[in-house]
């Protein structure tokens, strides 16, 4: 059984939700809801909804301690331009990064 769920615009850089995804990839479900609710960042909130989403989609409520996080990507999403003022009335522009987030569960 193999089951899928995304998001896409969440407004955090890739770079962040990776190192959140890097702990559960591999790991059963039930591990990874335990290893979610201790972590302390920030993606965790947005990885946790989706993980539950792949669940419900599977309809593996039931079984969690069978199954496991077998895929868990980031991607880049559109990125916000935005200015920031520096010295003698110049600009420089910094962007506010969004991404994309694929987990795949199954045995």
């Amino acid at each position: 059984m193999r089951a899928r769920a995304k998001v896409k615009y969440i407004r955090m850089s890739p770079r962040k939700i990776n190192i959140v995804l890097d702990k559960i990839r591999g790991k059963r479900v039930s591990k990874a809801y335990a290893l979610l609710a201790v972590l302390n960042k920030r993606a965790t909130e947005p990885v946790l909804k989706l993980l539950k989403s792949a669940v419900a989609n599977g309809d593996a409520r039931d079984i969690i301690d069978e199954i496991k996080v077998s895929k868990a990507w980031v991607g880049q999403g559109p990125a916000l331009k935005r200015l920031r003022p520096r010295a003698m009335g110049r600009a420089d522009i910094y962007k506010r990064r969004s991404a994309h987030i694929k987990i795949e569960i199954g045995n």
